[in-house]
């Protein structure tokens, strides 16, 4: 039997934590949950906070009730293990571009956000770094896959055929890799020549 809660989602928010649901009822309307769901949401912020700064070497229960001011089992009671908390850290630095891209409507709309992101280096940094460590941690693999998949469901709403739909999930890592590496601003017309070549399923030469 499918839940209230369940049939409330929108789609795509099936496998969404229940920790992310800030606008659920049945949480938000229970005191002690919605005291609990008030605690992970911090403890996520911070945890992403430390990632910015130290990098994820940098995060460990520890480190995390440090920066919240709290004994290291207040986190351990809410995520036991380290891994736990950095899923949760990557998947909620995930669904909110995953939101963003919901909400696209246009290749304007994509360009926009990407130069808005690319900017803010210190949480792209961030989100890469938590995405790469799915590579040693298999745990984390399936929220790394959400991003692919909302890229890709992206580029069908914008008209790509399956070629495209890869080929933009590439095209907005390398643009992102790149401002990172290089530490440098890539111009709106560069990100939008290489957007426009991905969507059509054709190399791009502009990076």
């Amino acid at each position: 039997m499918t839940s209230r809660r369940a049939a409330r989602q929108a789609p795509g928010r099936e496998n969404r934590p229940v920790w992310l649901e800030a606008d659920d009822p049945d949480v938000m309307a229970d005191g002690r949950l919605a005291r609990g769901h008030r605690r992970r949401i911090e403890i996520i912020a911070k945890t992403l906070e430390v990632v910015e700064r130290d990098g994820v070497a940098g995060v460990s229960h520890r480190a995390v009730a440090r920066e919240l001011g709290v004994s290291p089992s207040a986190l351990t009671h809410h995520f036991a293990t380290l891994d736990d908390l950095l899923t949760a850290a990557l998947v909620s630095a995930l669904l909110w571009t995953e939101e963003h891209f919901a909400g696209l409507r246009s290749v304007d709309d994509l360009v926009d956000l990407l130069e808005t992101q690319m900017g803010q280096r210190k949480r792209l940094a961030a989100v890469y770094e938590l995405y790469l460590l799915a590579a040693r941690r298999p745990v984390l693999r399936e929220a790394a896959r959400g991003w692919e998949r909302s890229l890709m469901a992206l580029a069908r709403r914008l008209g790509a055929g399956p070629d495209g739909e890869l080929a933009l999930v590439a095209a907005v890592d390398g643009l992102g890799l790149r401002a990172l590496l290089f530490d440098v601003d890539v111009p709106r017309e560069t990100i939008r020549k290489v957007v426009a070549r991905a969507l059509a399923g054709e190399p791009s030469t502009q990076i």
